[in-house]
């Protein structure tokens, strides 16, 4: 098995990746000892937990973390209403000094956030002093109140291009940009942070959200004595929203940059499909939340052995090798229509497929009552596949779809 292994190393903005798994700033690299144990199991960086200075004195809310579950999973999701770090400037860069001391092969980025242009400055020079390879500045912490700082930053696009500027300005390290998904078009802040000077884009950053609502005391979770808030969600529930904004800045032409891309990474098919759509590195949080450090050991097993699979020889050939095949959908040839096709010979009776194929479906299905099988009626399926989402025999898949060129679209009739 060793001889599959493969070289994951990438370089990004001149710098050396052991790998591109690493772990974003969150809880989960608060400490010196958690990132150096995380690098002990594998990762190839970490981002700092954002560091703030002293004057800003944060207590975080107690409790500060809900699960959001769904019916057959629990964590799809996490919102957390964490601030940044709650430690001393202090000892926030003597944990960052010795991180590099002992782990010299290992990137290790650091986040900042200011409430000031000063501030800014300040935290920066202090990283980059202490050892710091990189900076990541948050602009995009969906929970802060304090106008000027967070997703606030990332809302006002010339305070990104601002306070960009001023962190460039002090620093020769490379600088990246997080962003937020709380807006219209994450290609403009983007841009306004690399004429500020941003060597790459780090996106995306927790969802504001509000998940859950206690039905016996009507307060929103986490419940932090009687008062919930619109918080930071994370988890696997985001990553269509991550790969979506990763996908948009890499197509962007103008904006040419590196991209860190997070957000609901919790197994190697997640950090792969976050490759393909452009991201150079992959952060996570949750899905060590999850599942502890030790998921770095199985993306790196799952990654090269994808790549032997399909022959890549360097992490870099991934990157953004789904682009070209990501449209908008007028480019669809809708000359391609199709059925769902069925195993009858697994199927379990259940009644599923017949019932959402009428209730929300074409009502492309009949159902013989005697056999309890669907029975298929091609003329007016329209393959829109709900009857495959719901069907409990998926290993694999009962139903599947059977593209057909030149198939009739069969336009129901409109009632009156």
């Amino acid at each position: 098995m060793a001889s599959r292994k493969k070289d994951l190393s990438i370089e990004v903005c001149g710098l050396r990746f052991p790998n591109p798994f690493l772990l974003s700033s969150s809880p989960v690299s608060n400490t010196a000892e958690m990132i150096g144990r995380a690098f002990g199991h594998g990762f190839g960086g970490a981002v700092y937990k954002t560091i703030v200075d002293d004057r800003t004195k944060i207590i975080h809310p107690s409790p500060r973390m809900s699960s959001y579950d769904a019916p057959a999973r629990k964590r799809i999701g996490l919102q957390n209403v964490e601030q940044t770090s709650d430690r001393s400037l202090a000892d926030n860069l003597a944990d960052i000094a010795y991180l590099k001391k002992h782990f010299p092969d290992r990137v290790l980025l650091v986040s900042v956030m200011g409430f000031s242009k000063e501030e800014w400055v300040m935290l920066a020079k202090a990283s980059e002093a202490a050892g710091a390879d990189m900076l990541e500045l948050n602009f995009s912490c969906p929970h802060m109140t304090v106008e000027g700082s967070g997703m606030k930053v990332g809302q006002a696009l010339g305070l990104v291009q601002r306070f960009t500027r001023a962190v460039r300005k002090v620093v020769k390290i490379p600088i990246l940009a997080k962003l937020t998904s709380n807006v219209t078009d994450i290609t403009q802040p983007a841009l306004y942070a690399k004429n500020g000077g941003a060597d790459g884009i780090t996106a995306i950053n927790t969802v504001r959200a509000l998940t859950e609502i206690g039905l016996d005391d009507f307060v929103p979770r986490p419940n932090v004595a009687g008062k919930g808030a619109m918080s930071g969600y994370s988890g696997p529930a985001i990553k269509p929203i991550g790969l979506k904004c990763v996908t948009e800045l890499a197509q962007c032409q103008e904006l040419g940059l590196p991209i860190s891309g997070c957000g609901g990474v919790e197994t190697w098919i997640d950090a792969v499909e976050y490759l393909l759509c452009g991201a150079s590195t992959i952060q996570m949080t949750t899905g060590v939340i999850h599942y502890g450090q030790r998921i770095v050991e199985e993306m790196i097993e799952g990654l090269s052995d994808f790549m032997v699979q399909k022959r890549f020889e360097r992490v870099s050939e991934i990157v953004g090798k789904a682009l070209p095949n990501i449209h908008p959908t007028d480019h669809f040839d809708l000359g391609w229509q199709g059925v769902a096709a069925y195993d009858l010979s697994r199927c379990v009776g259940c009644g599923q497929c017949y019932i959402v194929c009428q209730d929300a479906g074409g009502q492309g299905l009949g159902w013989d009552e005697q056999k309890r099988r669907p029975i298929p009626d091609d003329d007016t399926c329209l393959s829109c596949m709900v009857c495959s989402f719901v069907c409990p025999v998926d290993d694999p898949p009962l139903i599947s779809h059977l593209p057909v060129q030149g198939k009739a679209q069969v336009v129901p009739p409109v009632s009156r």
